[in-house]
């Protein structure tokens, strides 16, 4: 009676166990994903579940009115760009306001902001706000009192008419600012600490398609002037990394690098390793409801190399590692908790991604589930060098979901390095991974030269000493029968 009772126990307890694995993953209502070798969507685990939403209400501030950005710093202190109410909100990593700066004193005359539309936040403190409707960089600490505003920049390469309209900021560590401007398609406008405007960065190339092309060599004269002028596309989302890199979004609906990583001299350095590119979604529709290719509008580094990309068109979120392979991809649009409306920004706090949703007035805070930390964890690891630790989270990967690519290929390029070619040969079948499945065949085959290489050849000596041997043998038995015969004669 009493074995009974407990597997009458056990029996409820993984029921309840079912349940509750049902319930958490009802409580995500998108389906995460990657795509493999054959170009197919393959679900995943979700890396992140919808915690909760923060309004302003939430905040004890009033509702928000169509916020435009936000930026976290390492100690998860949270500024939000509040552009409708034209002010800046400020609060600790427990959502405490810790205060609301809505006007600023400037040359003795009370200031304020018309719709500000980017953020950054330096490791001083200072607030840097991209204040697009009066044309300036305003930059004050972070008690909202005024540093300096930079405005009208200067210089011959600039129209005459110019207008200045920042839309984001960003600041490296020797205070030069990096700003996205409307209007401006030769790049990002890069200023001096001092404000002074010194040139632009990271020029992003037009790109034409073939019907474009036949048609303007197609078309005549007077049929080329009529036609739209193949300009740059404007930047749209704009972060920094520890070293200094450029990481930058643009809206391009004909390229297929949206994504760039800019070093100090403006070129793109970023690996696109992967099965494709870093791009969004890579399977859309041409036609009908949502189609086209990912928008993507926002830009935030996670560190070991990983950075998540925002797509505001179909409200989701692709998370890449140093090399460009997507790790992930989640979320959407609806109603629900976890979708989006109008999502304009992402952010990090701690091991947490937030969203800002200016359609629903709202931030989205993500927690990371065991897959998803799982995941961050190997390619971090990986990332450090530290490839022998990063096999065992791989293998950790695998077993909550077997037919995830990268952990096959991870393990794979832990044994390569190791020189365990034949184990990595396997793995990297497993992962489809063509290219390093023959670094690995070369490796191993050298190594089967090596190991094998003297007995081959004292094989081959032997046989060939063997057949020296044998020759001078049948010539001497000729001779002798041939002197016989001749000695009988």
């Amino acid at each position: 009676m009493r074995v009974k009772k407990i597997l009458v126990m056990m029996a409820i307890m993984s029921q309840i166990a079912l349940i509750t694995a049902s319930s958490v993953a009802a409580g995500a209502p998108y389906e995460a994903y990657t795509y493999n070798y054959y170009e197919d969507a393959v679900p995943l685990p979700e890396p992140y579940l919808p915690d909760k939403s923060i309004t302003g209400d939430d905040l004890g501030v009033g509702n928000f009115k169509n916020p435009n950005d936000m930026y976290v710093t390492k100690d998860g202190t949270t500024y939000i760009l509040d552009s409708g109410n034209a002010r800046v909100i400020i609060a600790d990593k427990d959502w405490r306001v810790i205060h609301t700066i809505h006007t600023f004193m400037n040359e003795g005359q009370e200031d304020k902001f018309s719709n500000p539309n980017g953020i950054f936040v330096s490791e001083q403190k200072e607030i840097y706000i991209a204040d697009t409707d009066n044309s300036r960089i305003v930059v004050m600490t972070n008690e909202g009192d005024l540093l300096k505003v930079v405005d009208k920049p200067t210089s011959d390469v600039l129209p005459e008419k110019f207008k200045f309209s920042p839309t984001k900021v960003t600041v490296d560590k020797a205070n030069r600012m990096f700003v996205v401007a409307r209007g401006v398609y030769e790049g990002l406008m890069q200023f001096s600490e001092k404000g002074q405007f010194i040139g632009y960065v990271g020029t992003i190339t037009v790109t034409q398609t073939f019907s474009d092309r036949l048609w303007r060599r197609l078309a005549t004269n007077e049929q080329r002037k009529r036609m739209q002028l193949f300009i740059p596309t404007e930047f749209s989302g704009l972060d920094i990394d520890h070293k200094g890199f450029l990481y930058s979004t643009n809206i391009d609906m004909e390229t297929s690098a949206p994504i760039k990583r800019l070093n100090p001299s403006g070129q793109d350095v970023i690996k696109r390793f992967g099965y494709y590119p870093n791009m969004g979604d890579i399977r859309f529709r041409i036609f009908g409801h949502n189609a086209g290719p990912s928008r993507l509008t926002d830009i935030k580094v996670l560190g070991g190399g990983m950075y998540t990309a925002l797509d505001s068109y179909r409200g989701r979120l692709f998370t890449y590692n140093d090399k460009g392979e997507l790790l992930h991809a989640f979320g959407g649009r609806g109603t629900q908790l976890g979708v989006f409306n109008t999502p304009v920004a992402v952010e990090q706090l701690g091991d947490k991604l937030l969203v800002l949703d200016r359609g629903k007035s709202n931030i989205v805070v993500f927690q990371p589930t065991l897959f998803g930390k799982s995941v961050f964890k190997a390619n971090a690891l990986h990332y450090e060098g530290k490839d022998a630790e990063a096999v065992e989270v791989w293998k950790d990967v695998l077993r909550l979901n077997s037919n995830y690519d990268l952990a096959y290929l991870g393990i794979g390029k832990a044994l390569l390095m190791e020189k365990k070619n034949k184990q990595a040969m396997e793995y990297f079948e497993l992962g489809m991974d063509r290219r390093y499945y023959s670094i690995a065949f070369k490796s191993y085959r050298r190594e089967v030269m090596q190991e094998h290489f003297s007995s081959f050849m004292t094989g081959l000596f032997t046989i060939i000493i063997g057949f020296v041997v044998l020759r001078i043998v049948k010539k001497w038995r000729k001779r002798r029968t041939v002197n016989r015969e001749a000695g009988a004669l």
